[in-house]
């Protein structure tokens, strides 16, 4: 499988991880690599989507944004782009997601008070196509999005050499 990471890789992005500023001779150093293998595995995960967008390292509160919550909405499912497109446009819309089973959409938002979610609220259920929604508010976050045990296995699921 192509798309699968080697011990390498997991070690990299472990180390990333632990370390997000870390050069690449950083990295090299510290995982006994030399920089131009790093540097080139580092592009390949980029080109094939393993690292995404900094944009998951910024917390929304920090921006003004303390509230976050969880839209699920029944939608017209005939008018899916259209729907998505409407949902990009709203800049407190972080996160949308199709589902299986009641609801068709997750979307996740922040807002800056209870008045503001419902004004994103109302702004998610003007958007054509949508056609119910029942909002979740985020109370605490019990465990944060993580990959590093996902890592861990696949570098002990490696062979020694």
């Amino acid at each position: 499988m192509p798309d699968t990471l080697d011990d390498i890789d997991a070690r990299l992005l472990l180390a990333l991880g632990a370390d997000p500023r870390s050069t690449a001779v950083a990295l090299a150093e510290r995982l006994g690599l030399s920089r131009n293998t790093v540097q080139a595995r580092l592009v390949r995960l980029e080109q094939r989507g393993v690292l995404e967008s900094f944009e998951r390292r910024i917390n929304p509160a920090r921006l003004g944004y303390p509230l976050r919550a969880f839209v699920n909405a029944q939608v017209d499912q005939r008018r899916l782009a259209e729907i998505a497109d409407a949902l990009a446009a709203i800049p407190e819309v972080t996160e949308v997601c199709g589902l299986t089973g009641a609801s068709d959409l997750m979307v996740q938002v922040v807002a800056v008070d209870a008045d503001d979610l419902y004004r994103i609220a109302g702004r998610i259920l003007a958007s054509p196509g949508v056609e119910r929604t029942n909002i979740s508010l985020v109370m605490r976050e019990l465990v944060p999005y993580r990959l590093k045990p996902l890592l861990e296995r696949v570098h002990s699921a490696q062979p020694e050499t």
